[in-house]
């Protein structure tokens, strides 16, 4: 029983992962699209190889997904409530993805271990949560803003006498690196967090040392759901990104990726905190664009996928808690 309840919550894992891939996709090739520096299957492509790249250079993410957050009781109760927390997150991921509102699909995870948890009377890391979620919830969108301004205003000095039309030309080609970085980034952070919950059901399940570092196969197999997911594509949230916040040319699109990928190798490699590609790149695009003139940003959009960010946590929590009772009335 409890093997074929491990092996079912990382399957339901990776379906996350690839959910989280498709989703997502948008973060890191929105804004490369929408200026035409790359066409959408080019930009895909390139995506996904750097996200599985990116899910290879390093495991502190999923260290703090998979022993800062919750303490899953041991054996089949402790698989049902990983398990509860994955469908929560999964069915967010669905209904925003549904709505083309760019939520996070790291604190729908997050939202579901926590509801998951308190529906099985588990331990919540509370401090955990604050200290790695929720403050770098609240900090890289802010940084990510302020650095995008930053980024813009210094290639509009530097390039104030060039020609607009080489200007953007050339920004162009440097949005191929930019974005490249931008979903080595996304692979870095995203991919690690279901590392983290595999890690989790394994140590649950008996199957390794909570003291043990993550299989090399758990990596694998993390890394190749998310690049297939970001191949598949989110066009929905890719409009919104692209085009419904603001009008984006070369320039702003290559300062707001240099200024999300920084934002997410810093968290990553210097934090292990497991923040949003989603708020980040989001929040970037919308610096660079008020660089231009404050009403060249729709706030009325902004204001929207900002209150899908706050009701992120609080909605994927009350579904996994949901699907935690459904699968422990079906199960035990």
């Amino acid at each position: 029983m409890e093997l074929a309840l491990v092996i079912g919550v990382i399957v339901v894992a990776l379906v996350f992962d690839y959910t989280n891939g498709f989703h997502d996709a948008a973060n890191a090739i929105a804004t490369s699209v929408s200026t035409r520096a790359l066409t959408p299957r080019i930009a895909l492509l390139l995506a996904a190889v750097m996200n599985f790249i990116g899910a290879h250079l390093g495991t502190s993410v999923a260290q703090t997904v998979g022993k800062g957050i919750i303490d899953a009781p041991n054996g089949s109760h402790g698989l049902i409530v990983v398990g509860g927390a994955l469908i929560g997150a999964i069915v967010w991921n669905l209904i925003t993805w549904y709505f083309g509102l760019p939520s996070s699909s790291s604190h729908a995870l997050i939202g579901g271990l926590v509801g998951s948890a308190i529906a099985a009377s588990a331990t919540v890391h509370w401090s955990g949560v604050v200290e790695k979620v929720v403050i770098p919830m609240v900090l890289s969108p802010v940084v990510g803003f302020i650095l995008g301004g930053i980024i813009m205003i210094i290639i509009l000095w530097i390039f104030r006498k060039a020609s607009p039309r080489s200007t953007s030309r050339g920004f162009r080609y440097a949005q191929t690196v930019s974005a490249a970085a931008m979903a080595l980034g996304h692979g870095l952070q995203d991919a690690q967090k279901t590392m983290g919950v595999i890690f989790l059901a394994l140590v649950v399940g008996g199957y390794v040392s909570p003291d043990a570092g993550i299989p090399e196969w758990v990596i694998t197999a993390s890394a190749a759901a998310i690049s297939l997911g970001t191949y598949a594509g989110g066009w929905r949230i890719m409009r919104t990104l692209g085009r419904r916040i603001i009008h984006l040319d070369p320039p702003r699109g290559f300062a707001a990726e240099a200024a999300a990928a920084s934002v997410l190798y810093t968290a990553a490699i210097g934090f292990g905190a497991p923040i949003s590609t989603t708020h980040t790149v989001t929040s970037a695009i919308m610096g660079v664009g008020a660089t231009k003139r404050l009403s060249a940003v729709r706030w009325g959009i902004a204001g929207n996928i900002v209150t899908a960010w706050v009701l992120t946590i609080p909605a994927a929590a009350v579904v996994a808690a949901l699907a935690y009772l459904g699968l422990h009335w079906i199960l035990e």
